[in-house]
């Protein structure tokens, strides 16, 4: 991680509390049950009214802060959008119970969007029929495809109903919020069409999970999409975020807002670099399933949760590696092994 990173902000906010970043935009860190232990979300002014940015798990606590603030600080002016940087449960997880409570629309991207609905709408059966075999392949054992049927598809279970309709935000679009205006930045790999929000006159980054300070974003193969090429994705967007300019003020999903950006990215691709490497100097070694190289990429253990995206993670470095004719695959049972040439 670059030591160039600067943190402006002096201290974090308490849980449910509204900490103030730059005059109209507010920082909101809510706790998480996950070893990624809390999110931030941002609300801003918006003319008569708010706009807020993300809007935690579907769980009571979060509930409960929603509630608070709505009673509280944001009463007495109406929530005009709820803006979704991307459809992971920590981001979109309130999103239809909070257009429920104040009327606000959703505003995301199609992609993400989509995406919500699908998975909300698919059943643990149609879930695990196709996980099950995904994750065989990749070399999962029995432990570890029980797990897979016992889960079932818990993102349904850490969401309400996403809204049955969107305003839909697309790349380059320009958004007006409270006299700022916001461009959209579409980034790809850590979701399918992830929303950023840049405002160059005040040089501000709404970044949500595309980038962040301490850590490197998921960026993994799903069953839903199991040949899919989320790296190449990733890789390119940053691209999309060096043209911003060096002093940007980025405020992220996890972690604190920071300086740094270019720094941010070039370690990010580095990172993705080395661990490119690693894959391919091991599978050089002898055939690997992507089950076998979770211990190459990441040498900590990992709970039941963390081990489903360790493997979306080793196959997207896999598949990376295989469209650029630097591995091949063959299949020894029902598992893929990859070899280099």
């Amino acid at each position: 991680m670059s030591d160039s990173l600067e943190y402006p902000l002096a201290s974090v906010p308490a849980p449910g509390t509204l900490f103030p970043v730059v005059p109209g935009v507010f920082w909101l860190r809510l706790p998480l049950p996950f070893a990624l232990d809390h999110i931030n979300l941002w609300v801003l002014e918006d003319g008569p009214g708010w706009t807020l940015i993300d809007t935690g798990i579907a769980d009571e606590m979060t509930r409960a802060v929603w509630q608070d603030l709505l009673a509280g600080p944001l009463a007495g002016r109406p929530v005009r959008r709820v803006v979704c940087t991307h459809f992971h449960p920590d981001h979109m997880g309130l999103a239809g119970w909070l257009e429920a409570e104040t009327g606000a629309p959703l505003w995301t991207t199609l992609g993400e969007w989509t995406y919500a609905r699908m998975l909300w709408l698919e059943d643990d059966a149609a879930f695990v029929a196709t996980a099950r075999p995904f994750y065989q392949r990749s070399g999962l054992g029995d432990a570890a495809l029980a797990l897979v049927e016992r889960r079932g598809n818990s993102y349904a279970r850490r969401i309400v109903a996403p809204p049955a309709s969107v305003r839909r935000v697309q790349g380059g679009e320009r958004l007006t919020i409270g006299g700022r205006s916001w461009t959209a930045v579409i980034g790809r790999g850590h979701a399918p069409e992830h929303l950023s929000l840049w405002c160059p006159e005040d040089r501000l980054l709404i970044s949500g999970d595309q980038v962040l300070p301490r850590i490197s974003p998921n960026v993994s193969v799903w069953p839903s999409e199991p040949w899919a090429d989320p790296l190449a994705g990733f890789l390119e967007s940053l691209a999309r975020f060096a043209p911003l300019d060096a002093d940007t003020l980025v405020l992220p999903s996890h972690g604190e807002p920071f300086r740094g950006l270019h720094a941010r990215l070039e370690d990010l691709a580095t990172h993705h670099q080395a661990r490119l490497d690693d894959v391919l100097a091991a599978c050089r070694e002898t055939p690997c399933s992507a089950f076998d190289l979770i211990s190459v990429l990441f040498r900590r253990n990992l709970d039941s949760h963390q081990l489903f995206f360790a493997i979306g993670e080793v196959i997207a470095h896999l598949h990376w590696l295989e469209g650029k004719n630097l591995l091949q695959r063959q299949q020894e049972g029902e598992v893929d092994k990859f070899f280099v040439l």
